[in-house]
């Protein structure tokens, strides 16, 4: 005789078995949302630096082995904030007689639907003079200077680049490439943009002064005799042979990577506040991080080269053509790219 099962019973084994044997497909799904947000960001990120990359200057540091202030050159050697390994804004000044200035250079991108902007900064342990009577009116410790670069979107993978913005102390200063269709607005052009082919495209040359790190144009700022010739990289930082080395590699620092320049602006043993002006424990006057860089003559706030750069551009340029004043991406305002 064939056991009997009711149909009760079956389902009830049915339901008992799928327990055990985890046949809920509802919990088996893997959550996915935190992988792909992670991926998406990491490519964002890669993205970022390739774009920063393809613009980033190469860039001239002249350079004063006179006073003991300058350590032969080394007083206007580019380096990381944290060069010595801490970020630590008060023992930059003494730090840097011992430790190695290798070379680097910060940056963001902030991004509408028509236009990237890219913002590079170079850091400096110190600004300082070789004139004894100026030492405690003319120098400071920490010095960041840095530029904007305006590129295009026009289909291709990075863009175009139709002008830079620069910081020299409290003064912006713009220049054009050849070809650029940018015109002067609000604010005077400054003069032309040289370019130069460096791996495989051409990068704006950009140059800085001797001791105090003024940052413009080449060769609105040029070498007087000796000096350094800095070309940017992904991963390479070098230290210059000399006062007077012609291929030193700077290595490209995303100021938003994790535990990177901007989760630093709530240290107190770097800034003042978060507002971004860097503390010291020597010398008159002070420097800023790119998000309180100002010209106090400009229409654009405090910052807004690199927080709010479509306001900055669209006062001091015209025929931008196609020109969106609206973010799709700038994490300096909490607006991330989807």
């Amino acid at each position: 005789m064939k056991p009997f099962f009711s149909k009760a019973a079956l389902l009830a084994t049915g339901l008992t078995l799928a327990a055990l044997t985890g046949c809920d497909k509802t919990a088996e799904q893997p959550d996915v949302a935190p992988k792909a947000a992670a991926q998406s960001a990491a490519a964002t990120a890669a993205f970022k630096a390739g774009l920063a990359l393809r613009w980033a200057p190469v860039h001239y540091q002249d350079t004063d082995v006179t006073g003991d202030h300058g350590l032969s050159g080394k007083g206007d050697y580019l380096t990381a904030i944290n060069f010595d390994g801490d970020w630590v804004g008060t023992n930059n000044w003494n730090n840097l007689a011992s430790r190695t200035a290798a070379a680097h250079g910060y940056y963001s991108v902030v991004e509408t639907s028509t236009h990237w902007f890219i913002t590079y900064a170079f850091f400096h342990p110190r600004d300082w003079t070789d004139n004894v009577l100026l030492y405690n009116i003319d120098e400071h410790e920490n010095d960041l200077e840095g530029l904007l670069a305006v590129v295009k979107k026009d289909g291709s993978t990075y863009g175009n680049l139709q002008g830079i913005v620069t910081v020299a102390h409290s003064d912006f200063y713009s220049f054009v490439p050849a070809g650029s269709p940018l015109q002067a607005n609000q604010e005077d052009l400054d003069g032309s943009l040289t370019m130069e082919q460096f791996n495989g495209g051409l990068h704006p040359v950009t140059a800085q002064e001797a001791k105090g790190h003024g940052l413009k144009a080449f060769p609105y700022y040029k070498l007087n005799g000796d000096g350094i010739k800095y070309f940017p990289s992904a991963t390479v930082a070098e230290a210059p042979a000399s006062a007077d080395d012609r291929d030193v590699r700077y290595k490209l620092v995303d100021i938003f990577e994790p535990n990177g320049l901007w989760e630093q602006r709530f240290n107190t043993a770097l800034f003042t506040s978060p507002d971004g002006g860097f503390v010291k424990s020597k010398g008159n006057g002070g420097a800023n991080a790119p998000w309180a860089w100002d010209d106090g003559n400009d229409v654009p706030g405090r910052g807004e080269l690199a927080t709010d750069p479509a306001k900055l551009v669209n006062s001091y340029f015209k025929n931008l053509g196609s020109f969106d004043l609206n973010y799709i991406d700038n994490p300096y305002k909490g607006i991330i790219a989807r």
